[in-house]
């Protein structure tokens, strides 16, 4: 088959060429145009060894066009983070079978120069000792694939260890694109504002979902994401429809008002009260949504909430299951949860993967249980209550507990007691081990300066944690947590 993302982005190309596909901060991208570039690139592969291939971009069209052109050639493609080390960066390709390392332009090979093997998507392919492949003008040519090859090669954030690579298949991008697509309407004359790198998994939504569906991709220039007055003004001259993120995209956007926004989906971290609280203001005419899902299965849950939601302290439940969506509890794949105020969430999705790319067999498939019915459920890691009324909420994960005095704690659980707080913007609980005891230190920062005081928080987690949970030492910061480049905390160099 061909891959449906493809087949629907050719017909709106040729449908409705002149239509806005790709915006930056300096220029504008049609179907058409990109169109060509894609074309472009997947002529230039043919020069090339059959085999997967990975790709070292910053988020660019030209990036974006690279991309789609070895859809269409029917490469398995890894697209990894730019920002890893050398070492680790060919460990990943080499785990991958990559036969090349492919750069959108010479710049994104500069970051490189070892690994990086050719430059994709200019008038002339350049290969060490190859030939140079003359500019086609096509659109590109779809080769056929099956349903169960392997389409994208992702990898997970690596924020607690060395990043796993995530195959997705051709069939599993055709149903999550499809679902995103009704889900939110991202059709034409739609804006969707893409703020996370191009390796990351929001992008399936935000890019390739969009483009798929006809509307228009607002790129954020990853050399000013985090600067807040870029971020404001570039979001309000795109005019921007449907917004995903981190919280930490919504605290850049605090000072603008877009009333032009129709959806708001706030995903990949716990979203603090006070930020969550001025989301209607910012986006009045918006609908909110709360999604929660893994690299591993995509999105799995959504939950939609109101202004009086928003404002209150209690966290956001993830939500409802997507449709398809299987969920299962706890070591024995119980229906539902047991009333034990944390157990492991599992899921099967219609979009997710099969296992890990690793040459080890016993790893590739060591977070996934078979049920009773032979679905594959994915170990979330994630631990989840149920309330009264059913709703699920998250309390933690199970690689965050540890003892402490011989009482298990969950540094995450810590983490969403202290942001419940009014004050608290982030928090973060780093452990360390002195002599035979482990201690815990809290790190937050809040609202502004004044408002806080380690006395105030040791009283709020007293009221609401064991004592064994209870910081040792708490430190207010002014700056903003360290990030990995998924927008997660980056444990590693807090403290």
């Amino acid at each position: 088959m061909t891959t449906e993302l493809l087949r629907d982005f050719i017909a709106h190309a040729e449908r409705e060429p002149s239509a806005p596909a790709l915006r930056t901060r300096t220029e504008k991208v049609s179907y058409a145009e990109l169109a060509a570039m894609a074309g472009r690139a997947q002529k230039q592969l043919d020069a090339f060894p059959a085999g997967p291939v990975a790709v070292l971009a910053r988020k660019s069209p030209q990036a974006v066009a690279l991309v789609l052109g070895c859809l269409a050639a029917g490469r398995p493609l890894l697209l990894p983070p730019i920002d890893l080390g050398t070492v680790a960066l060919g460990e990943l390709c080499a785990r991958a079978g990559c036969v090349e390392v492919l750069a959108a332009t010479p710049e994104d090979a500069a970051e490189h120069p070892d690994v990086v093997t050719a430059v994709i998507g200019g008038p002339d392919g350049e290969h060490p000792g190859g030939p140079a492949v003359p500019e086609p003008v096509a659109v590109p040519e779809p080769v056929a694939v099956a349903g169960q090859d392997t389409a994208f090669m992702l990898t997970t954030s690596g924020s607690t260890g060395t990043p796993k690579i995530v195959p997705l298949s051709a069939g599993a991008m055709a149903r999550f694109t499809e679902w995103a697509g009704d889900a939110f309407g991202l059709g034409p004359g739609e804006v969707v504002f893409n703020y996370a790198p191009l390796n990351f998994d929001l992008c399936l939504l935000d890019v390739w979902a969009t483009l798929r569906h006809g509307g228009c991709v607002a790129l954020v220039d990853p050399a000013l994401a985090a600067n807040p007055r870029y971020v404001c003004e570039f979001f309000a001259a795109c005019g921007v429809t449907v917004v995903q993120g981190v919280p930490m995209l919504y605290q850049l956007l605090e000072e603008g008002v877009f009333p032009g926004v129709r959806h708001v989906i706030v995903t990949g971290d716990h979203a603090p009260a006070p930020l969550r609280a001025g989301l209607p203001r910012r986006f009045p005419r918006a609908r909110l949504h709360n999604v929660y899902g893994c690299t591993e299965t995509n999105d799995s849950f959504w939950h939609e909430f109101d202004a009086a939601e928003a404002a209150g302290p209690a966290p956001l439940p993830i939500g409802r299951p997507l449709p398809g969506v299987v969920v299962a509890f706890g070591p024995d794949l119980a229906p539902v949860p047991p009333d034990d105020g944390g157990t492991e969430l599992l899921v099967w999705t219609p979009f997710q993967t099969e296992g890990y790319v690793t040459p080890d067999p016993a790893a590739a498939t060591g977070r996934f249980v078979t049920g009773p019915d032979g679905r594959r459920f994915f170990r979330t890691g994630d631990l989840v209550r149920r309330d009264a009324a059913g709703r699920l909420f998250l309390v933690g994960r199970d690689d965050f507990q540890l003892k402490v005095r011989g009482i298990r704690v969950n540094l995450e659980q810590i983490e969403r007691v202290l942001l419940e707080h009014d004050d608290v913007l982030e928090a973060a609980v780093v452990p360390a081990v002195d002599g035979a005891e482990t201690r815990l230190t809290a790190f937050v920062r809040g609202t502004g300066p004044g408002r806080l005081s380690g006395l105030r928080l040791r009283t709020h987690c007293a009221m609401r944690l064991p004592r064994a949970a209870i910081p040792s030492a708490i430190r207010l910061v002014e700056q903003p947590f360290p990030r990995t480049s998924t927008g997660k905390v980056d444990r590693k160099r807090i403290g």
